[in-house]
């Protein structure tokens, strides 16, 4: 007798291999058997004769943070048309735990172009415990958290860009070990934003250190990505031998033949190193970081938008930062920068557009566009920028890699976002999988779940076998396909049928079911 029981699908169980012909029976919320099941009985009996039952899927890295708090159920249908059941937050050096009320509330405004800054959730917790209890029962999905070590830094040194010292280092090291006692995962850092940035080799191996005690990893954002990788990637591998930590570089993206040797060079030397992607040629961020040098961003905030506010710094970036003769200072070409949420009223019209069409429509030079934007939003802009450094070539190289897995970088906020989070776990399946050939069906899905599992030490996660957590995706490998484009970045994916989390049906014939039966999944 079980709660459920899967009848006569094709499973793949996240070890590599192919489809097999099983039933798969469910108690409680685990996996409690997968064979022949002919005699057993349950309440709950889908016959997926023509479907493949995989374990769920795993978004490596997203920012969910506080959207999928805010929304729930827009943002958990969107991850469970594509199979995914568990999202890897606090991403890229920012997030919203742990952290004294300034802390957080600096970082809620600042990063509000990825991870939102919605007046439905409140921030009522400082700590990493309080804020992953939040999530238990309360969304369709699971979470796994990494200590942001952004937070870490403000509440230690604040906005000063000086290395952190002794004391420094102790408080936010203590900072790692509670937060790690809480259940989360690992830490993280994001080397292009504030006040991340500011962090060397010495912190960030501290921290890495301590959370490898508690078996955790250290994920990046890394020091310089495409060209500058090589840069980006020597910094990973002194924070690696100095910590003893497993590392993981996030949104690892660029020309295949300069990242990939970067990375099967430092795995021969003996470094545990991954690294997660998404499918698309186009990135996505805020508007700050790559569109401001980082002498205005100085400060903080209200620091930063005092100087965007006065006509004679406007003046200066004009003449300098924004002028032909300085582009190589810039990371991105500003002009092909496509505007994806725009928070205020009487800008939301700038959303799909770029910021030189824009520019022309509002009857403003660049600089004075950016600034504008920025000033009203009180930098709640987020964008898709093209880098023009990796072309589909080079995606199908750098997913098809062993240290690969996947993470959707997913933002769920403004009219036009990127397409990404509405899409690419099922790209990976219709596109490279079914295609293009890029994987077979058992590789995908170790790609998109027994990898993430192991790497972010969810025990009981990543697999279709009793004992193991009944997350569980049923799809049709014929219909699987993502529909999200750049021109319209929320539609959603199809072909999967069934999805359960933590052995509760959330979708169900494609449908939502309206259950909540995701949480805080805590370290091991």
């Amino acid at each position: 007798m079980f709660d459920v029981i899967l009848k006569g699908g094709w499973v793949i169980d996240g070890a590599g291999g192919p489809p097999f012909r099983a039933d798969v029976g469910l108690l409680d919320f685990m996996i409690a058997a997968v064979g022949r099941l002919d005699e057993a009985t349950a309440p709950l009996m889908l016959d997926v004769s023509e479907r493949y039952v995989a374990p769920g899927f795993i978004d490596a890295h997203v920012h969910g943070d506080l959207s999928l708090l805010a929304d729930p159920h827009g943002v958990g249908l969107a991850a469970l048309k594509q199979g995914i059941t568990t999202f890897v937050i606090g991403q890229d050096g920012t997030s919203v735990a742990p952290g004294r009320p300034e802390t957080i509330a600096f970082l809620r405004r600042y990063a509000a172009g990825f991870n939102g800054d919605p007046a439905s959730v409140p921030t009522t917790w400082e700590s990493v415990a309080d804020y992953l209890a939040r999530f238990d029962r309360s969304t369709p999905l699971n979470v796994a958290y990494l200590i942001p070590n952004g937070n870490l830094r403000l509440d230690a040194i604040g906005h000063d860009p000086r290395p952190a010292g002794d004391e420094d280092l102790a408080a936010m090291v203590r900072a790692v070990r509670e937060g790690m006692e809480a259940g989360a995962v690992g830490v993280s850092s994001g080397l292009d934003y504030l006040p991340s940035k500011y962090a060397d080799a010495r912190e960030l191996a501290a921290l890495a250190r301590e959370a490898a005690r508690f078996d955790g990893i250290y994920v990046t954002h890394m020091r310089g990505y495409g060209h500058l990788a090589a840069r980006g990637v020597a910094e990973v591998v002194e924070i690696a031998r100095r910590s003893g930590a497993a590392c993981h570089i996030s949104h690892y993206n660029g020309p295949a033949e300069l990242l990939l040797p970067l990375i099967d060079s430092a795995r021969a030397s003996g470094l545990d190193l991954t690294f997660d992607t998404y499918p698309y040629e186009a990135g996505s961020t805020i508007l700050s970081m790559v569109a401001l040098p980082e002498e205005s961003q100085a400060g903080g905030i209200e620091a930063t938008l005092e100087r965007l506010a006065d006509p004679t710094h406007r003046d200066d970036l004009r003449r300098t930062w924004f002028s032909p003769e300085n582009a190589t200072r810039r990371t991105f070409p500003l002009e092909g920068i496509r505007l994806a949420m725009v928070d205020h009223p009487d800008w939301c019209w700038a959303e799909g557009l770029t910021l030189a069409d824009a520019a022309a429509q509002a009857g403003l030079d660049l600089a004075d566009l950016v600034c504008e934007l920025l000033v009203v939003t009180q930098l709640a802009v987020g964008t898709v920028v093209f880098a023009g450094d990796r072309a589909e070539a080079d995606i199908r190289a750098i997913l098809r890699h062993p240290a690969h897995m996947a993470g959707s970088d997913g933002i769920y906020l403004g009219g036009r976002p990127h397409p990404r989070g509405f899409g690419a776990f099922a790209r990976y399946l219709g596109r490279h999988t079914r295609t293009l050939g890029d994987y077979s069906w058992g590789e995908a899905v170790v790609h998109l779940a027994s990898h993430a599992a192991r790497r972010h030490r969810l025990t009981d996660r990543g697999l279709l076998r009793p004992g193991y957590a009944a997350d569980i995706v049923v799809f049709d490998p014929h219909a699987v396909n993502d529909r999200a484009d750049y021109a319209d970045g929320k539609r959603l994916a199809e072909g999967v049928d069934h999805v359960f989390v933590n052995g509760i049906l959330a979708l169900h014939d494609g449908r939502p079911t309206g259950a909540t039966p995701g949480r805080a999944l805590r370290r091991g």
